[in-house]
């Protein structure tokens, strides 16, 4: 089982020497180029940071496994994989609390059941326009200085909602977020999202309704099985403020507390970001941006059956 071999693994780790979050940084073998996805087991720095944070010890670990399977068998109203791998997505954010992950687990399968049409069964197969032909959604080829992943999510100039509609901008991002989730590393370190509003208009305004805001923020704060670390707020112009409210509306208290606004103060930015790791275009040190969502597609096709298979959990019928 995937969970006996993790606590082999976790227990050797911590048994070893620790290493840095460069050593973390190595590309595993199934990695072929930048853009790619790392499948290896947690390095010994994430291990113990795993445990710091999430209680993940390797007692721990088969403790909550058994006491969620019982809760999914005792309450049989979902469809779920109940294999190590799957039990842990859920675990990790929840912090190995088996009813806390229940209750995740049941948050998404009735979000899924009550939108159907935006997560219902969304493929990179039937997607690939969404990804290769705008530029709104994109992912750092490089983690931050934490190791985290960072998503840039361009809501200004470079998003043509006649080209990519709300609802797709939201299919866009569950993908990514669902890819996502075959990374031990990000599952335990979590995820960070820079918001781009570089040159808003009217039109990017008029695309974002009331309840986009509320479907989105709906599921990033009680559905979405994944750490939301951080959301940067960046380049903002003054229109933004007539669409701020509808979203803050919105906000619980967790995510205020995650929740950070800089304009062009790339400096603010970089409190919390090491400009060493960020691109130019964020006043980073690494090169200018020169790759979109299209760059990424190859890997969303490749991970083609795993999304296939994720979407056929939820509510039973």
């Amino acid at each position: 089982m995937v969970g006996n071999a993790k606590s082999t693994m976790l227990k050797a780790s911590l048994s070893s020497k620790r290493l840095s979050l460069d050593d973390c940084r190595k590309p595993s073998m199934k990695m072929i180029n930048a853009f790619g996805l790392d499948t290896s087991p947690l390095c010994p720095d994430t291990c113990l940071l795993a445990e710091r944070e999430l209680r993940e010890t390797p007692e721990q670990v088969q403790k909550s496994l058994a006491e969620l399977r019982e809760l999914l068998k005792e309450k049989n109203t979902m469809s779920y994989k109940d294999t190590d791998e799957y039990l842990m997505i859920f675990l990790r954010p929840t912090h190995f609390y088996a009813q806390s992950a229940y209750d995740l687990m049941k948050r998404l399968a009735t979000f899924k059941d009550k939108n159907q049409k935006i997560v219902g069964n969304p493929l990179p197969r039937e997607e690939k326009t969404l990804f290769t032909e705008n530029n709104v959604v994109n992912v750092l080829v490089d983690r931050d200085q934490k190791n985290r992943r960072v998503l840039i999510l361009n809501m200004g100039s470079a998003w043509d909602p006649k080209n990519l509609n709300s609802e797709q901008l939201f299919k866009v991002l569950y993908l990514i977020q669902v890819a996502s989730l075959v990374e031990e590393e990000t599952q335990v370190r979590g995820v960070v999202i820079i918001i781009d509003f570089h040159g808003l208009s009217t039109k990017q305004v008029m695309a974002m309704s009331p309840s986009f805001a509320m479907t989105l923020l709906l599921y990033i704060q009680e559905s979405m099985p994944l750490r939301m670390k951080e959301v940067h707020i960046v380049r903002q112009p003054f229109l933004f403020n007539m669409v701020w409210p509808m979203f803050k509306q919105f906000v619980g208290d967790k995510l205020k507390k995650r929740l950070f606004f800089h304009g062009n103060k790339m400096s603010s930015l970089h409190k919390h970001l090491d400009a060493n790791m960020l691109p130019e275009d964020y006043g980073g040190k690494k090169p200018k941006l020169n790759y979109t969502s299209a760059d990424w597609y190859p890997v969303m096709q490749d991970l083609q059956s795993h999304i296939a298979d994720w979407n056929t959990y939820g509510l039973k019928k």
